[in-house]
């Protein structure tokens, strides 16, 4: 399969992946042959690249993080609980069973990612953009584990760290949608309505006896940042939970590769770059170089050009090494088109990827 940007792509391709909305339900199926109506539907609902089917690669196989019912069962749990809360009058209420809903849900997730062989953070599936927060919820909840298991971290402690994932946003609940979801730059006033979500969450989850309470300070505290730049306290250093920190990552990479109506996503590794711009400055260097470690910044399918002139697909990527991928190569150094072979840049390392094709 090959990845491609929507506005690449052309009648008679057939989707390689299926696509999902916000509810887990599936939207374009495997197989479906795209039209040109189909291709402008995929352009309104702000999906920035899709999966398709191409003779070259479709052995390639496109690993996920969750399997599909663990996604739904997550994306459910989280649109239920976070709808619930929207039509609250009071912030505690709908908060009943909270813990038990979301602890079984974290279960399911752990348990997916440690049947992965070395969990990564891979590109996720396409989902349209009718409620990003959803979505970003369960994104920053599998990047974070994932940087939370290679750092050591327990299962108790894995537990609270995605529970505090998954429930960073919830203090948006209680925002105006105007504001939430407008298509556009936020003005000042906006901006200071919007940054109040960390602390109404913070107010929200420690007034649940059953959430630890460190759950609430991950809502609190992952827009913090080390130079004391960051919100609401604009904490420093050491002052901020080293979740806190975790989630600061992995809530800028998701909103950096996110399409949205004003924004459109980046690529992985356009992304870890300009998270490597704030390194020792927004966020710990030793932090973003474990996360730099386990991240997919080629992904599979992705079309890549080598420092020899060469061209091709990326077709595997050893945890390992994963920003030496393996490149199934199409086309020759003048460009013209070659017998399918494979060259494993984790070995050829005279080799690198010189820019990527969208």
């Amino acid at each position: 399969m090959r990845l491609l940007a929507v506005n690449r792509l052309q009648p008679g391709m057939k989707i390689g992946k299926k696509i999902y909305n916000d509810e887990g339900l599936i939207l374009l199926a495997e197989g479906m042959e795209l039209t040109d109506a189909l291709i402008s539907r995929l352009l309104r609902m702000d999906i920035g690249y899709v999966y398709v089917h191409d003779r070259d690669t479709d052995d390639v196989d496109i690993p996920a993080m969750l399997h599909d019912e663990t996604r739904n069962q997550a994306l459910k749990a989280i649109r239920s609980q976070f709808q619930e809360m929207s039509g609250a009058s009071g912030i505690t209420k709908g908060f009943y069973h909270l813990d038990k809903k979301f602890s079984r849900l974290m279960e399911n997730i752990l348990d997916d990612l440690s049947n992965m062989e070395s969990p990564m953070i891979m590109l996720q599936d396409m989902h349209t953009t009718d409620n990003y927060l959803y979505v970003h919820s369960l994104n920053v909840c599998l990047y974070t584990l994932v940087l939370g298991i290679a750092y050591g971290y327990s299962k108790q402690e894995l537990n609270v760290l995605g529970m505090g994932a998954l429930l960073h946003d919830i203090g948006k609940t209680q925002i105006p949608v105007r504001i939430v979801q407008k298509p556009g730059k936020l003005s000042d006033e906006e901006f200071r309505h919007m940054q109040a979500h960390t602390e109404i969450g913070y107010r929200i989850l420690k007034e649940e006896p059953n959430i630890p309470l460190l759950v609430a300070h991950c809502a609190l505290q992952h827009h913090e940042r080390i130079n004391g730049t960051g919100y609401p306290r604009g904490l420093k250093g050491d002052e901020i939970h080293e979740y806190g920190k975790w989630l600061g990552v992995a809530d800028s990479y998701d909103a950096m590769t996110s399409n949205r109506v004003y924004k459109k996503a980046m690529l992985p590794h356009q992304a870890v770059e300009a998270l490597y711009v704030g390194s020792g400055t927004l966020y710990e260097q030793k932090q973003l170089e474990l996360f730099r470690d386990r991240v997919a910044i080629y992904p599979i399918g992705i079309s890549v050009n080598l420092s020899n002139g060469e061209s091709g697909i990326v077709v595997k990527i050893d945890p390992s090494v994963p920003h030496r991928p393996v490149v199934r190569v199409l086309n020759g150094p003048e460009g013209e088109k070659v017998a399918p072979f494979e060259r494993d840049l984790g070995k050829t390392l005279s080799l690198v990827i010189t820019g990527v094709s969208e």
